[in-house]
């Protein structure tokens, strides 16, 4: 597999997080689209450094990993607040954080 496969493989799981944020409604389905759009940047990270034969961008794409799934708690944290306050679960709903 050479680096133009892993950086087309990389591009397509961009746009289809990208496509995930932009048409979805449920707060849930845009975290999983920004999910995806994050995968993709650190497979693009990893098939750059192997092609280079070089290891930083492993580590890299591991802090990638770590920060991620930090924005996942704090997303889904938030989630549940909003969920709570406003009793919906669609993105163009929410227009306030009062309750």
């Amino acid at each position: 597999m050479s680096l133009y496969h892993i950086l087309f493989l990389s591009f397509l799981v961009f746009s289809i997080g990208l496509f995930g944020v932009l048409s979805r409604r449920h707060v849930v389905g845009i975290l999983i689209g920004i999910e995806l759009m994050f995968n993709a940047a650190n497979l693009a990270i990893v098939g750059i450094a192997w092609s280079m034969g070089v290891l930083t961008g492993q580590i890299i794409a591991l802090f990638g990993i770590a920060i991620t799934a930090a924005e996942v708690a704090v997303g889904l944290a938030l989630f549940l607040l909003v969920e709570r306050l406003t009793n919906t679960v669609y993105a163009d709903k929410i227009d306030t954080m009062r309750g």
